[in-house]
């Protein structure tokens, strides 16, 4: 039993289970045509992990068996991923609604041109990322001149009517540059939509605050510049049982590039699938096995449960961080 696990048990009184399947989140590969900062996951233009078609075929199943709310696509940059399209295409066809994770960036290079329009045409949702609205902020995370690509994609994303039709949603993504706990998501909302609009007329529906877990590049960073102990003891000291029931692993189940499955896209950067009492292939899903089945939880989960919560749709609880 790991120190999260007591803690929740102790001053919360949970057991952290699975309880349905809201989303069924698939992570289709590590490559990514930039090299964030904070990148949990270490993708790269170099890395080569990507799903293969036939376990994209596994997923469509597994979709078809639990009918999630919706069918969440992550990367990586999932646009780069040949079979996109064709993958996006046959889960629509099937009824469910998909939503894209995009860097924004991605859909400026070569052969990419197209894939606002597709995704319009599919009616796909997509979660983007702007981890602040300041471009010397972007620059510091993610790069010089991708704060100019991502301003120049929303506005376009804005003109076939993501962030305006009710339709075609467009939320953003905002995590901190440094070793703190997001603000209120709410406030920090109205700040975008405010100096967005102001300055570049852009519009999106909503905005999502997701704090730096304590793993991939984000915590190499930390440790080199030691403040990782510092940093650790600011999410254990924001623990919030408010944000327990909440917490994303107990809502879906997460299908790696290897079609190996995990509680969270987190625990795929720390190699921790699904507890060994369930099967951890998609070729062994089990709906009612694996809709009852334990969390598997490390240090790094205190990065979803300090101040107002973070998971992949932003906080969890209400009041400031």
């Amino acid at each position: 039993m790991s120190a999260f696990e007591t803690q929740v048990q102790k001053d919360c009184g949970l057991d952290l289970y699975a309880s349905k399947f809201d989303i069924l989140q698939v992570n289709v590969g590590f490559r990514c045509n930039q090299s964030c900062q904070h990148c949990h996951l270490a993708c790269g233009p170099d890395r080569r992990e990507m799903i293969t078609w036939e376990t994209m075929r596994d997923v469509i199943m597994v979709a078809k068996d639990i009918q999630p709310h919706f069918v969440d696509i992550t990367g990586g940059a999932p646009e780069i991923h040949p079979h996109l399209k064709r993958f996006v295409e046959a889960l629509r066809n099937d009824g469910h609604t998909v939503q894209v994770r995009t860097n924004l960036t991605v859909l400026t290079e070569p052969g990419l041109e197209d894939m606002p329009q597709f995704f319009k045409e599919h009616k796909v949702q997509l979660v983007a990322s702007l981890p602040c609205y300041l471009e010397e902020n972007v620059s510091i995370q993610r790069g010089n001149g991708v704060y100019e690509k991502s301003i120049r994609m929303l506005k376009k994303l804005n003109t076939l009517g993501y962030g305006l039709d009710p339709d075609l949603p467009l939320h953003l993504i905002y995590n901190p540059i440094g070793p703190f706990l997001p603000p209120h998501q709410s406030q920090l909302e109205s700040d975008y939509k405010r100096e967005l609009d102001d300055r570049f007329r852009i519009r999106f529906t909503g905005l999502y605050t997701i704090a730096n877990m304590p793993i991939g590049r984000f915590w190499e960073r930390l440790k080199k510049e030691k403040k990782d102990s510092e940093y650790m003891q600011l999410l254990r000291e924001g623990f919030n049982c408010q944000t327990v029931t909440e917490l994303m692993c107990r809502h879906q189940i997460c299908v790696a590039w290897d079609g190996v499955l995990y509680d969270c896209d987190f625990n795929i950067a720390l190699s921790l699938p699904v507890v060994e009492e369930v099967p951890e292939d998609i070729k062994g899903f089990n709906a009612e096995v694996h809709q009852k089945r334990k969390v598997r939880t490390g240090n790094h989960c205190y990065g979803c449960t300090a101040g107002s919560g973070s998971s992949c749709g932003g906080a969890l609880a209400s009041g400031s961080s």
